[in-house]
């Protein structure tokens, strides 16, 4: 449903995030309750929810909040990951900062544009 809100329009897009937004909802919390912050499949829903949330909510504050939450539980946890998923977990926890670095200064460069403009 996500990948279908991504090219939808009006009424059929609303439903497709909605539903989209329902099947993320439900992985979360099955993924909070049943993996470690640093199994590879829990960073991985974390990182596709933050860019849900970025790109087809257009809602940066809780794209950075769900890809922060991932990164700081599972840099607290990363002395327990085991030597097989180290390699996955470590590249997805990359992308979840390399995404939020990105979105702070979007929302930085946002926030320096709003105030010249009302110069």
């Amino acid at each position: 449903l996500r990948y279908l809100s991504e090219f939808q329009v009006g009424e059929t897009r609303k439903e497709s995030a909605g539903g989209a937004l329902d099947a993320y909802n439900a992985a979360s919390t099955i993924a909070s309750t049943e993996l470690p912050p640093t199994h590879p499949i829990r960073l991985g829903l974390a990182l596709n929810f933050s860019v849900f949330y970025y790109e087809i909510l257009n809602s940066p504050d809780k794209a950075c909040q769900i890809a922060k939450s991932a990164f700081d539980d599972a840099i607290a946890e990363l002395d327990t990951l085991n030597e097989e998923s180290y390699k996955d977990s470590t590249l997805i926890m990359q992308l979840l900062r390399d995404n939020l670095t990105l979105w702070t200064s979007d929302q930085q460069e946002e926030s320096a544009d709003g105030v010249k403009a009302e110069e």
